[in-house]
């Protein structure tokens, strides 16, 4: 399947994809890899994701996750 975003990670292993004409930051270690149709997660500013039809979605905002250290 081909992911029809334009998508790419930086120097700190996050990755960013283009939404629409929005640069829009899509997680860490929380991104799947590889994507596949379906695959849904959520970033740790609460953005929920989802691959559908091939393409990046912004789902919903919900809370963000509880982080431990």
């Amino acid at each position: 399947m081909e992911i029809k975003n334009k998508m790419w990670m930086n120097g700190n292993l996050e990755w960013y994809a283009y939404i629409g004409d929005a640069e829009v930051f899509l997680g860490s270690r929380e991104v799947p890899t590889p994507l596949e149709e379906g695959d849904k997660w959520t970033n740790m500013y609460g953005d929920v994701f989802q691959v559908i039809d091939g393409a990046i979605t912004l789902v919903e905002r919900v809370e963000p996750p509880q982080r431990y250290w």
